[in-house]
Order: C-alpha cells, then structure tokens, then sequence
C-alpha cells in the first residue's frame, strides 16, 4: 500500500475526461529506499508484440503531452509505450524533493524497461526525456534500436564542439534559481509560455490535472534544480560516459528539433556530429513550434517518426 505520509497518489477524477487522451491506465511497481514501492502510470497502446516506441516526456509535463503521436503511431502498429515519470502525471508523486535525484530516475525508468520486458525500442526523447533516456539507453544497449530526439539535451559541460559554447546561458540559469526558491510553479503556464501559440484552456487544464495543489508538485520543482550544469554535479560523469556509448551508436539517430526552442536547438548540432547513426539520416526541423513541440506540432512529429520507423521496419501495415 502507498504510505501517504510520504507520497501522493492524485485521485483518479482529476484525468476523467480529458481532452484526446482516452486512453486507458496501466501501471507498473518500481521500488524507491525512501518511499519503498511506488506505482508508476504509462500508456501501452498498439499490437503487444510488436516493435516498441517508448516516448519520453520531460519537466513540468506528463504522457498527455504524447496525445496527438500516440494514435498513428500505434495505428502503423507499433507498441507504443508512453510512462510517466515518478511525480508526474498518474503516477506516485514522493512529497520531498529529497526523494529526487537525477539518478533516482535513471533507476526508476530501468525497472521500468525491465519488469515489462521491453526490447527493440525506439526511443523518443524530449526535454528531460533525452538526459533520463539516454542514460538507460547507455546502461542497457542492447534493449534499444533507434532514437528520435527533439528538443533535448545530454548536459556534459565540455567544450564545443563536443558539448555545447557558453552552455547553460542565462536562460536555464535563471529557470533553475527560480525553481530552486520556489515551492509552487504554474503548470500550465510553463507550457503555454514556451508555445509559439497558446493553448487553448481545456488543454492547459490537462496539464494542471495531476497537481491538485501545490504540495503535489515536489518533482515540477525539483527536477530542474538536478540539471547538472557544472563539472562537480552528480551526473556530469555519467553522461560523459553516455556520450561514449553515444559515439558507438550506431543504430538510427534522428533528430527533429522545433525551430523555436532556444534552450535546446543547440544540441541538435551535438548529436548530429557524434553519434555516428546520426550519418546520412533523414533529420528534420519543425516549424513554427516551441519547446513542447509534442503540443503544437505532434501530428507532423508523428510522421517523421514513422518515416524513420518504416525505414527500419518496412510498411507493417
């Protein structure tokens, strides 16, 4: 059972009709030496055994944000596997920011992979879900066959053109400071502010669903403080090994990156140039999207990823 004295479990009435997310619930155990079992949320749509997509959201948002790429994906039958992080979305949301750490979610996620048994995937990466997915992509190889990023990152403090010139800018400095004093953040906000347009309010709703009040919300505030930005954080190490498995890669590496995400656009040009299944890769840039590229342009993300699928697949139609 979940001890509620340190964990939140969001009831199930704040997801009740959604805007384009009718999918249904699954959920899987991870352990945690803080807060023992915890149960994790994702979505499983598509043929079961048939290659997995396994798409990865990032900070402040949850597997909604997958809601217009789920559908043709799964319809062009692959499985698509769509998790929420521990302390978003549907899952169990741990009340300390101290059960956070950048490499609690590395863990989490590989339990994850492991206890459903998922093999040849695809990984989709976006914000947070490049610096979690490639680490466990980085541990566990063999369990992956391509990767889609857009809009991410593999922080590694080194110079460019290994890493990224006067990397993290005073943008994500700023972000960091303030989610470091603060103890709330307007969900939807966060996503509405970095969209080209904004939102309209049932979709920002969704958004804020998870969170029924601020005491929810511990991983929103502190998983952009666990970004490390200078060579003495924890997790600087293991991404640089990360970028070694990374250079031997050579499975397809994809990137569509939108033409509006300044905190990120840069790393496009990073992976392109070493990871070597990068190479003669079909690449794309989404126009005229921000940050949470999935929100505004999903159904043409959904297509280049299955122009890549296709490609390694065939027509499975």
């Amino acid at each position: 059972m979940i001890d509620s004295a340190l964990v939140h479990r969001t009831p199930d009435d704040r997801f009740t009709a959604l805007p384009d997310y009718p999918f249904a619930p699954h959920y899987c155990q991870v352990s945690d030496v803080q807060c023992g079992a915890l149960r994790m949320h994702y979505v499983d749509e598509g043929p079961r055994d048939a290659p997995v997509v396994l798409m990865l959201h990032g900070e402040p948002t949850w597997s909604f944000l997958y809601r217009k790429m789920i559908p043709p994906v799964a319809c062009a039958n692959y499985r698509v596997i769509a998790p929420d992080h521990i302390g978003f979305g549907r899952s169990d949301k741990p009340k300390q920011r101290s059960c956070y750490s950048y490499q609690g979610y590395v863990d989490w996620l590989c339990q994850f992979i492991e206890t459903l048994d998922l093999r040849r995937i695809t990984l989709v990466c976006q914000d947070w879900g490049g610096p979690i997915g490639l680490r466990v992509l980085s541990e566990m190889p063999q369990r992956f066959n391509a990767v889609f990023a857009t809009n991410t990152l593999l922080p590694n403090c080194e110079v460019a053109p290994r890493g990224v010139a006067d990397w993290p800018g005073k943008q994500i400095v700023d972000w960091i400071d303030t989610c470091r004093n603060a103890d709330d953040l307007p969900i939807s906000e966060i996503v509405a502010g970095t969209c080209v347009e904004r939102p309209g309010a049932a979709i920002l709703r969704a958004y804020d669903a998870p969170f029924p009040d601020a005491s929810y919300k511990a991983a929103a505030l502190q998983l952009t403080c666990l970004i490390p930005t200078t060579p003495s954080m924890a997790g600087i190490e293991e991404n640089r090994r990360a970028w070694n498995t990374l250079e031997k890669f050579t499975h397809p590496f994809v990137t569509a990156f939108s033409d509006n995400d300044p905190s990120t656009k840069a790393w496009e040009s990073v992976f392109r140039a070493r990871v070597p299944g990068a190479e003669l890769q079909r690449h794309c840039e989404i126009k005229n999207a921000g940050h949470f590229v999935q929100e505004e342009k999903g159904e043409e993300l959904a297509t280049a990823l299955i122009d890549l699928l296709r490609q390694m697949y065939g027509d499975r139609l």
